[in-house]
């Protein structure tokens, strides 16, 4: 059996054409259903749903084969648990977007960097959030939330959050403006390395057909 972690959402959609190339249908809808782990119409292939933030762990100590996560997670994960176990053949150049750092429209962000104040920052990506401050030699507080990240600066608790940006219109709806990109996000196919040795034939198949069917980047 070949066991998918997927997570409900953007990725799960985006993810759906380049499993039809590899020849799988997933047969129930995540939305409707109530099963964690769905069906396939190969008997061999199952998908198991998680969180976006466990997906990494799920492949790496076997839960599942492999997976489908953002890099961003992935960042973080290896951060915080590093990331030994995990094969990570192919930028699936889906689910796109960017980490950034964002502010109030009426707070004068370049002024408290330039003039070395200490910013306290809200996040649910705290490793990546304290190498780029550390990198500009900006002294944070990190505050690390794991949702409505845009409250923070509304209410006062921080003074900036570090947050995933697709359109910005959540920022715009909220009055906050993107005052800094830290990072081009893009979800990528990671593989547990005992798998790919003890399944090596239809993981490889399935790689394959990912591989095929990615969008190549422009030269």
């Amino acid at each position: 059996m070949i066991t998918l972690a997927l997570s409900k959402g953007r990725i799960f959609d985006e993810t759906l054409p380049l499993l039809r190339a590899a020849g799988i249908e997933v047969l129930e809808d995540p939305e409707k259903s109530r099963k964690l782990i769905l069906p396939t119409n190969r008997p061999d292939v199952q998908v198991v749903l998680v969180r976006a933030s466990d997906v990494p762990t799920y492949v790496q100590y076997g839960g599942a084969d492999l997976g489908v996560t953002g890099k961003d997670t992935l960042i973080e994960h290896g951060m915080e648990w590093g990331a030994a176990g995990l094969y990570q053949p192919l930028d699936l150049q889906i689910a796109k977007c960017r980490v950034s750092v964002a502010v109030r429209a009426d707070f004068d962000y370049a002024s408290a960097v330039k003039q070395g104040s200490r910013l306290k920052v809200a996040t649910k990506y705290v490793g990546i959030a304290r190498e780029f401050f550390a990198t500009k030699g900006v002294h944070v507080d990190l505050i690390k939330l794991y949702g409505s990240m845009e409250l923070a600066p509304l209410t006062g608790l921080a003074d900036a959050i570090v947050d995933l940006v697709s359109t910005g219109s959540t920022l715009k709806a909220n009055h906050l403006i993107e005052v800094e990109r830290i990072m081009d996000i893009s979800a990528r196919l990671v593989v547990n390395q005992a798998a790919l040795k003890l399944k090596q034939a239809p993981l490889r198949r399935i790689i394959d057909a990912f591989a095929a069917a990615v969008p190549q980047k422009a030269a």
